[in-house]
């Protein structure tokens, strides 16, 4: 199998179990029990926070740990605004994750919020001056993408979380698929808070971070106990906290390496299926994009049918975001980028990651170019 869906999920790195495999056995206390073992797991949950805000540049205290990605957006953009008594707009762009877009949706259907999409051009960036142009004296909160998880679209985030701190507003990006290839420290992306899902750095599925400065409210989505500082009730999960700890430091210590391998191995790629394929069109933008993220729509095809062919030859990837897998509507990131939403329903997205091998680019590229001629062939019969 050539596993090029890494966008999607990573493998769990080895490290992040043998981190984690002592607080699931022997050190399984509460870190909030008085007692020695609730004391250990309190020590490595303390860790782990700090090995997160070393990479991301923030205090300790200010490491909120969650289920994952979707909560932490859902506790960003809900909790800053509920909190927030500025005003009551919120500013996102139309390509999105769904958990910022729907959590958005939420506050303006149950707390008469009104949310502002702000234009993308046609390869899915939001330009300095249409972000101006949509704030206004009552926006809370501006919340855009690091990196879309679909396009591979990188966001000039410094200038547009300037323009959103002059208007008054705070600034939230999931930086979901950013981690480990971009630097991720606040004071250069110029935000108040960041999203993070530790199963896109080979950490365990369901576990994640929000990140929020000290200085911003945050009224929290789950009620109870009041752990991690009453921003997020529940008992820690001490064990996904070191595993995601773990592997996001290993991230970030191999992320120039793995940059530099992208860049070529995605050029690669995606030269031999432009060059081998009549009508393929690269979607996202040109230059300001992650290398290892390429994604096409193929007209004359169906998506679906090219990914099973694909799945067939071996080649294991995905139509786009695969939270909104078995939806038969268009992705909402290519229609918001101008591409019509027949010709949407052929992209299929490649995502490299650090294990993937040159012989299995060379090897993909063919396979691709033999199932979407073979789909063509299909569709045009």
């Amino acid at each position: 199998m050539i596993y090029l869906d890494h966008a999607a999920t990573t493998p769990v790195r080895r490290e992040a179990i043998e981190a984690m495999w002592p607080y699931l056995t022997g050190a399984f206390g509460n870190p909030s029990s008085r007692h020695e073992l609730g004391d250990e797991a309190a020590r490595a949950l303390a860790w782990a926070r700090g090995e997160v805000a070393a990479v991301v540049g923030c205090r300790p205290g200010e490491v909120v740990f969650t289920s994952g990605g979707t909560e932490a957006d859902n506790l960003a953009i809900k909790g800053i605004a509920l909190a927030r008594p500025r005003g009551r707009r919120i500013v996102v762009s139309p390509i999105e994750h769904e958990a910022v877009l729907e959590s958005a949706a939420y506050l303006a259907r149950h707390h008469g919020f009104t949310v502002t999409e702000v234009a993308v051009d046609e390869g899915g960036i939001v330009h300095p001056s249409a972000l101006a142009a949509a704030l206004t004296p009552d926006t809370a909160l501006v919340s855009v993408q690091l990196v879309n998880n679909e396009i591979g679209t990188i966001q000039p985030l410094a200038e547009l979380a300037a323009i959103a701190h002059d208007a008054g507003a705070l600034m939230h990006t999931d930086a979901v698929q950013a981690a480990g290839h971009l630097d991720l420290r606040l004071d250069g992306l110029g935000v108040d808070a960041l999203s993070l899902a530790g199963h896109k750095v080979g950490a365990p599925k369901g576990t994640g971070v929000l990140v929020a400065r000290g200085r911003v409210a945050l009224e929290p989505v789950l009620h109870g106990g009041g752990q991690e500082r009453g921003r997020r009730s529940g008992t820690e999960n001490v064990a996904g906290a070191v595993a995601f700890a773990t592997a996001l430091r290993l991230a970030e210590a191999e992320r120039a390496d793995a940059a530099a391998q992208a860049a070529r191995q995605g050029l690669q790629l995606r030269e031999r299926i432009l060059a081998g394929l009549d009508g393929a069109q690269l979607t996202g933008d040109r230059e300001r994009r992650l290398p290892g993220t390429v994604s096409f729509v193929f007209p004359g095809t169906s998506g679906e049918a090219v990914l099973l062919e694909l799945d067939r030859l071996g080649v294991t990837c995905s139509s786009g975001s695969a939270c909104a897998a078995g939806s038969s509507d268009p992705s909402h990131v290519l229609t918001a980028i101008g591409i019509p939403a027949d010709l949407a329903q052929t992209a299929v997205r490649f995502t490299l990651g650090p294990t993937t091998t040159d012989e299995e680019i060379a090897d993909a590229a063919a396979s691709v170019i033999r199932a979407v001629s073979a789909v063509r062939a299909i569709v045009g019969s």
